[in-house]
């Protein structure tokens, strides 16, 4: 027999008595045709609410059943009508459910009557994200720049949020019944959001400068979905050891991370892993993490990794070139890695990735897991990277084995004279323009 659920009031904010705040609803308003998948067929709720599924399986919220209400548009004041609400308050009842997460980002105005339709605590997919980013930061960066996301969320919502609404009463000599609480928490948030950008302000000015002195170090940046393998790439690159911190969650890396990257040959990069991006993220959360993707921005090359082994590779890729778009990011500068081949099976790997190649453009299939692949794509990111050096002509004395060793590890001789007093050599070189830099007498 269901346990009885009641609600009490809690100074303006409703709370669920008997109710699992961890144990979830998923809803969704589907605005136009309903998606076709492989072979015609209409995919099953589940399928088209699997991304907010993970996101709240990272966050530890179980999932109980998924609800789509088809619309030809969202009702601006509850986002869903009012017998699918009724329908959820009944299935929440039943299921012993307190949390409702919709799939789409709500006004407040819309949350606050969502919950009292649902009688259950009501998180829009912004605010379930952003759980998640609290969760996972690690770097004082990363930590004030979701501190910035969540109080601007929270400031146009702090009626529905916050519990101390009662008015204070005015002080001796004072008029009127005095400030409500909320005002002054308002005046209090938006001081903090100041102090915020300013702090994010002064570290995306250290970071412009960080990467200005690796002007002439080539850079590559790793891009692509969350949970595509881009951390278990980035440690394979890099090191043996790991590096990067690897976890079958959505978000698990929101700190950028920079090793140096050895292509063999000479050839060197700079190399980042980055923050995963998702279908519809928020833009204020790009806009906190301006000094995290600047990285990306400034990349002369983009890995976009796709995993090969999603439902929709094409759906993902388009996401991620989405933001990298809004951010101006140039995606010609992008080469497209197939991840996780090994989740395919032999019959249809070929297929699959050739189908995808055509589609997303130039590309290299590989595993991070497995490291098969792995040695063709360091292959052509050195080519790459090689078109980037650049010829000079640099007379040496003979006896400067530094910086003869120094060409002789980072780059080419094309041709070689000696002068007449044969004190010197006249060297023609290719090489990367940091290595110029130290072969010049000055430190890049």
């Amino acid at each position: 027999m269901a346990q009885s659920v009641g609600w009490t009031g809690d100074s303006g904010r409703m709370r669920a008595v008997g109710k699992s705040r961890r144990r979830a609803v998923l809803i969704s308003v589907r605005v136009g045709p309903r998606p076709r998948g492989p072979g015609g067929k209409s995919p099953a709720p589940e399928a088209e609410l699997a991304e907010l599924s993970r996101l709240a399986d990272t966050a530890g919220i179980e999932v109980v059943s998924y609800m789509i209400q088809p619309r030809s548009r969202l009702v601006p004041s509850t986002y869903v009508g009012a017998g699918f609400a009724e329908r959820v308050r009944d299935l929440a009842e039943a299921e012993q459910v307190g949390l409702v997460i919709s799939d789409d980002d709500l006004s407040p105005a819309q949350g606050r009557n969502l919950e009292k339709l649902t009688q259950c605590r009501v998180l829009d997919r912004t605010e379930l994200i952003l759980e998640i980013f609290t969760a996972h930061v690690r770097t004082r960066q990363a930590q004030l720049q979701v501190e910035l996301a969540r109080n601007e969320y929270a400031l146009p919502r702090l009626k529905r949020m916050w519990t101390h609404l009662e008015r204070i009463r005015g002080g001796i000599g004072m008029r009127g019944p005095g400030e409500k609480q909320i005002e002054i928490d308002r005046r209090l948030l938006r001081r903090r959001i100041r102090d915020l950008r300013r702090e994010l302000v002064g570290i995306a000015s250290r970071k412009a400068r960080e990467v200005a002195r690796r002007a002439e170090v080539f850079t590559v940046a790793i891009v692509g979905y969350t949970n595509a393998g881009k951390s278990s790439l980035f440690n394979r690159l890099v090191d043996s050891r790991p590096v990067a911190l690897v976890a079958d969650r959505l978000f698990s890396t929101l700190d950028t991370r920079t090793r140096l990257w050895d292509l063999g040959g000479g050839r060197r990069a700079l190399l980042s892993d980055t923050v995963g991006f998702i279908r519809k993220l928020p833009h204020h959360l790009v806009a906190s993490f301006h000094a995290t993707l600047e990285e990306v921005r400034v990349a002369d090359l983009l890995l976009h990794v796709v995993d090969v082994s999603d439902e929709d590779p094409v759906l993902a890729a388009s996401a991620v070139r989405d933001v990298l778009e809004g951010m101006g990011c140039d995606t010609d500068r992008e080469f497209v890695i197939f991840n996780k081949t090994d989740r395919l099976d032999s019959a249809s790997r070929i297929a699959e990735v050739e189908h995808f190649s055509r589609l997303l453009g130039s590309s290299v299939a590989v595993s991070a897991h497995t490291g098969d692949g792995i040695d063709a794509l360091i292959e052509k990111v050195g080519d790459v990277v090689e078109r980037s050096w650049v010829e000079e002509e640099l007379l040496i004395d003979l006896g400067d084995g530094r910086r003869l060793a120094l060409i002789a590890a980072h780059g080419e001789i094309l041709s070689r004279e000696e002068t007449a007093d044969g004190g010197k050599v006249k060297l023609r070189v290719r090489v990367d323009p940091r290595t110029l830099g130290w072969l010049r007498g000055r430190r890049c």
